[in-house]
């Protein structure tokens, strides 16, 4: 019987454990998300990215509409109509008669195909080929500016989330330092002055991790809208610090920035769709060269008018167009226009993005030695925290003096967090401004 209990007692105890593991492991896959998670997640849904994709395959809608100019043209056609007075000729001995019925019936199917129109199709579907690549890459584009955004509100999380832990650990010190002075008030050896310190600097840390949840409501809120969630979906993400690396120089990094970039890439992609819009202008003038066939039933031929009998034409076409009211001309005109715009803003890219890059490289550096200038700092807090606890217990120093020195070590700890997610993200958004991909 014994035995029999005791097997019972370690089944459930192994049981227990096994669903306290299980549960843990769910929490820990649902509650934490990195950044790559939710940037994978956010432009697999995200509307705008949608929209961009559904542009792309506008294009290749269009891309198909060029390439119809190779393609018959088939249709069926088909006529009833009366007419009158209907006209008539008059034979002496052989009677009056109609030139034509009054009702007359036409049923054709007609065919007409492009022969050849000296590349002004093919000229057509380069172009539409142009404008999709620049479809995609302004669907990159986009994403990458998607990245950024949810790039800096995905490490306003960690850090609030970061800081609230740190506030309660300082609460949790200052209440334990609470009961410590009471106790010595007990006792005499300290005053109700201390207690009440004591309680304004812990109501004061209150107010500030109130302020910080407020913060991180707000911070998650928007980071639910980024994924498409309820705006109260709790979020839970992972603290990713980039270690300390060797950044290239500033020559190598514009030098990527400007073979990398999408807006660089764009410039140029406009510069080729407005060099295709010009052939394509002056491909208008081109002649075309065109096969046609009908054939079908109609009546109206003599003498038996009234009789439906079959028909057919074939033939061969040819234009050449001679005057177009200028047309062509203000067509070439506005072009070498774009194509002026399309360098100046080339231009204009280029030097932002050459800003963009200089900025990013120097708050790299900046938050690189902030780095080790906040740890230093901590080393330093806790040293004096440790000695004002010793001093404070001696009775050598204050209450507030202690408290004091609390404080500077917990805001060493905010310092020091601060500083490894600024490194990251500016580490980050100088991969960004160079053009490497973070999604």
């Amino acid at each position: 019987m014994k035995k029999q209990i005791k097997t019972t007692f370690l089944f459930s105890l192994f049981a227990v454990l096994t669903i306290n593991l299980y549960a843990q492991n769910s929490d820990a896959k649902t509650d934490s998300l990195d950044l790559g998670d939710v940037i994978s997640k956010v432009i697999s849904s995200y509307p705008s990215v949608k929209k961009a994709e559904i542009d792309i395959e506008s294009s290749n809608a269009k891309i198909g509409l060029a390439k119809s100019g190779y393609y018959p043209l088939l249709d069926l056609t088909s006529s009833y109509s009366h007419l009158g007075p209907i006209s008539q000729i008059s034979l002496p001995d052989l009677g009056t008669f109609n030139l034509y019925p009054a009702d007359n019936y036409n049923a054709s199917l007609n065919l007409n195909q492009q022969l050849y129109d000296f590349g002004k199709t093919k000229k057509s579907v380069d172009m539409e080929l142009q404008q999709k690549a620049l479809s995609q890459l302004s669907l990159e584009q986009l994403k990458q500016r998607l990245s950024l955004s949810i790039l800096g509100n995905y490490y306003s999380i960690v850090y609030l989330q970061e800081a609230i832990q740190i506030k309660e650990e300082e609460l949790k010190n200052l209440n334990d330092h609470l009961l410590f002075v009471e106790k010595k008030v007990a006792t005499g050896s300290a005053t109700q002055y201390e207690i009440l310190t004591t309680k304004v600097r812990i109501s004061n840390i209150q107010n500030q991790e109130t302020d910080l949840q407020t913060s991180l409501q707000v911070q998650q809120s928007q980071m639910n809208s980024f994924l498409g969630q309820s705006a109260a979906t709790p979020v839970r993400l992972k603290k990713r610090i980039s270690a300390p690396q060797l950044v290239a120089q500033q020559d190598v990094l514009l030098s990527k920035a400007v073979a990398q970039r999408d807006e660089m890439r764009i410039a140029r992609q406009r510069s080729l769709i407005a060099e295709s819009h010009m052939k394509v202008v002056d491909a208008e003038k081109n002649p075309v060269f065109n096969a046609f066939a009908s054939g079908g039933f109609k009546n109206g031929y003599m003498p038996e008018q009234g009789t439906l009998k079959a028909n057919y034409v074939v033939g061969i076409g040819f234009k050449f167009p001679i005057l177009d009211g200028q047309k062509t001309k203000y067509n070439r005109m506005q072009v070498k226009n774009d194509l002026l715009e399309v360098d100046q803003d080339a231009e204009l890219v280029h030097r932002n993005i050459s800003n963009e890059v200089v900025e990013c490289r120097a708050n790299v550096d900046a938050a690189l030695k902030k780095i080790s200038q906040s740890e230093l700092q901590l080393k330093q807090a806790e040293q004096a925290y440790a000695l004002a606890q010793t001093s404070f217990k001696a009775g050598t120093i204050t209450n507030l003096d202690l408290l004091d020195s609390s404080t500077s070590l917990a805001e060493s700890h905010l310092s020091v967090t601060k500083s490894h997610i600024d490194y990251t993200v500016n580490l980050l958004k100088l991969k960004i401004a160079i053009g490497e991909r973070i999604y």
